[in-house]
């Protein structure tokens, strides 16, 4: 059985989750108002994933962040390149080259039940090929014109059932679909 596949991020009002050269400085900068200790569920939510799947680029601006986001899940990141795993990560980091199919199929084998997906180019693989069961999006109040959209250009359609709206009082907005 599939392990369920689902995505948490933020994004800009106008469709962005980073700017054209990876930069998140404008995500740094807009959560100066979120009240703190506030993490919009995402600790609940990584508690319930038992892997990751990160595209290569995601991956090495991951790695220039001061704490490492995923504790001590497991990690993989999806590349045709060879990547650089520093040894403090060394026990929950691994590279492939495998197809999203064939990865899910081999974590499905190893029995795990809940894979989370970062990384723009990432997600939109596994989304055009109906892979994500569940999308949780938090919108950030804030227009920066050009980037890296969430999605890109996909084959057919894809309806969405809605779940879950929150609104917080400082202007984010997250939402919750099943796909």
């Amino acid at each position: 059985m599939k392990p369920k596949v689902s995505v948490f991020i933020a994004m800009s009002l106008d469709g962005f989750m980073a700017r054209t050269d990876g930069s998140i400085d404008w995500l740094d900068k807009a959560n100066l108002k979120v009240h703190e200790g506030e993490d919009f569920g995402y600790n609940i939510f990584l508690e319930s994933v038992d892997a990751l799947i990160l595209g290569r680029n995601t991956y090495e601006a991951i790695l220039k962040f001061d704490l490492w986001p995923y504790k001590e899940k497991r990690v993989i990141v999806l590349t045709t390149s060879k990547i650089k795993i520093p040894f403090n990560l060394a026990n929950t980091v691994t590279a492939s080259k495998e197809s999203p199919q064939d990865i899910l199929k081999h974590l499905s084998d190893e029995g795990i039940k809940h894979v989370y997906i970062d990384g723009g180019i990432t997600i939109q693989r596994f989304l055009s090929l109906g892979l994500i069961d569940e999308l949780t999006i938090t919108i950030i109040p804030l227009l920066i014109g050009e980037g890296k959209r969430l999605f890109g250009s996909i084959p057919t359609d894809i309806t969405l059932t809605h779940s879950k709206t929150t609104i917080y009082d400082f202007g984010y907005v997250q939402l919750k679909y099943f796909i």
